[in-house]
């Protein structure tokens, strides 16, 4: 989606509203059950994530907003990085179709227990918190891994990037991991599983340019020592 000057116009706002609202609606089709509560769950955590970090940001921070929908190889992004862009995109979108289909219509796993289903649950809310924090937060934060020269990039050192250096990538893994344990879902556990492994994967190569060619990354990483975990990474 093609952006002029860093705004969105109210013809691409309406049409990613409707983007959002039929992924939802697919969800649950998908699963063939309209009474699926963990599927109508889910939906309305995709949806209500979605909307409102569309509505911060369209009105807060159009400048991100525009960057996040940035196409891939373009703005000096790092070429090994397309190559991950491709990967994790792929593979979400089959984790979205697997899990209702495994989880529902033709339930090729049988039902987690109930308290695994709620720690899916826990781990969705935090997912929210730190994906909307992460874009609340850092108004540098590109889906693709680059330096923003024309935007004065500098390193975001406040909030949740207090806490952990990839709190949008902590997002990410509690949603990967969460949701398939909230649906039932093993085939959705299992590329959860790959999911987070790549985007830790990604993190290396993330922090390897950040500390070459972002001034103040170095320290950054001194004051924050942990990736992910507290304590842990």
């Amino acid at each position: 989606m093609a952006i002029e000057n860093n705004q969105l116009t109210t013809v691409q706002i309406l049409l990613l509203s409707i983007g959002i609202l039929i992924c939802s609606i697919l969800f649950i089709f998908i699963s063939g059950d309209w009474f699926w509560i963990e599927g109508w769950i889910f939906s309305l955590w995709l949806t209500t994530i979605s909307a409102s970090t569309l509505i911060y940001l369209y009105q807060k921070d159009p400048e991100l907003l525009a960057e996040r929908l940035r196409q891939p190889g373009t703005g000096n992004q790092k070429g090994w990085d397309v190559y991950f862009i491709y990967l994790i995109s792929i593979l979400f979108f089959v984790w979205l179709i697997i899990m209702p289909l495994d989880g529902k219509r033709y339930e090729w796993t049988t039902n987690f227990p109930f308290w695994v289903k709620c720690l899916g649950g826990i781990a969705l809310f935090k997912s929210f918190f730190f994906f909307y924090r992460s874009f609340t937060d850092n108004t540098f934060l590109s889906a693709l891994v680059r330096i923003q020269t024309e935007r004065d990039h500098q390193v975001v050192s406040t909030g949740v990037y207090g806490f952990v250096r990839h709190p949008m990538y902590l997002g990410a893994i509690l949603l990967f991991i969460g949701t398939p344990m909230l649906l039932s879902s093993k085939f959705g556990l299992i590329l959860g599983v790959i999911g987070s492994f790549i985007l830790i994967t990604r993190i290396f190569g993330e922090e390897k340019m950040l500390v070459e060619e972002l001034p103040g990354y170095e320290d950054y990483e001194k004051k924050v020592k942990y990736r992910l975990l507290p304590f842990v990474w």
